[in-house]
């Protein structure tokens, strides 16, 4: 083997080397933030149907009054700190209308279901 040859080689073994340590590198890195990644899209998911809700003419503070208010009635034990908008159910009129909250806390998680009748919210479920 000539020296060009024995160079050629030890080239091509250490650019395969490098692309394969950059392959695991970027997998590893993507494994790492995929949690982080998984709450930014929440919380974009959340914002966006806030403000979704807000834009409807949905008093968000009266809805979350009536989520106390549905915990308090039916789960008066349960403890929370955080109550969350996850999804806006905006039919045709106001009768259809329905807004999901998960509510979180140390005692664990409920999901309440809202409905609006005219102008007026009411619980359809505590789960």
């Amino acid at each position: 083997m000539s020296l060009i040859e024995i160079i050629l080689i030890v080239l091509g073994v250490l650019i395969v080397l490098l692309f394969v340590g950059g392959i695991v590198a970027a997998r590893r890195r993507d494994r790492l933030k995929a949690p982080d990644f998984s709450e930014h899209v929440a919380a974009a998911d959340e914002a966006l149907e806030v403000a979704r809700a807000s834009d409807r003419g949905w008093d968000r503070p009266v809805m979350e009054e009536v989520v106390h208010g549905a915990l308090r009635d039916r789960d008066p034990d349960f403890g929370y700190d955080e109550v969350h908008l996850v999804l806006v159910e905006d039919r045709p009129g106001k009768d259809q209308d329905r807004a999901h909250f998960m509510v979180m806390g140390p005692d664990g998680e409920r999901h309440v279901v809202l409905s609006r009748t005219d102008d007026h919210w009411g619980a359809d479920s505590v789960e």
